[in-house]
């Protein structure tokens, strides 16, 4: 039997949702899109159409300080001390393309990351972290770092 497997979406339970939604939208290109009515705030960021719930890849959870019992019967409770970094999980990461552009937009906005190249797979790596400490990693063509490292030379 053969399966097929591959992300749906990842979801962080985050106190600071406004920094959250601004940094999945400004660094990697989301938009805020529909979300189902849920007993809890919260925004969907999607990667590409918002008429596809399969875009909204990633999941951002508010917590109502005012009313957080929605949250709690739906989710179940967790301690506000937990919710900074990652966890267990220790990163997130994405593919993508466009390395160059990237590091002009990581370097204008002054979002700290650092860089490595993986020779053996191919891939150029960026890390950084989200407002929630949660570790992004973005994964380049390494031929992108080759030809951008050519151009300086």
């Amino acid at each position: 039997m053969i399966n097929t497997l591959s992300l749906n979406h990842f979801s962080i339970r985050s106190l600071e949702i406004e920094q959250t939604t601004a940094f999945f939208s400004q660094i990697l290109g989301l938009t805020a899109g529909p979300r189902p009515q849920f007993p809890f705030p919260g925004v969907w960021l999607y990667n590409g159409p918002h008429d596809e719930w399969s875009n909204a890849v990633v999941h951002l959870i508010a917590i109502d300080k005012n009313d957080p019992e929605g949250l709690k019967q739906y989710l179940g409770d967790r301690d506000p001390s937990s919710l900074k970094g990652s966890g267990a999980v220790d990163h997130i990461a994405f593919f993508a393309t466009g390395l160059e552009e990237k590091l002009k937009h990581l370097k204008a906005l002054n979002i700290p990351f650092h860089e490595r190249t993986v020779p053996v797979i191919k891939l150029h790596q960026i890390f950084l972290e989200d407002p929630n400490g949660i570790v992004i990693e973005l994964n380049y063509p390494a031929h992108e770092k080759a030809a951008l490292d050519a151009k300086t030379i």
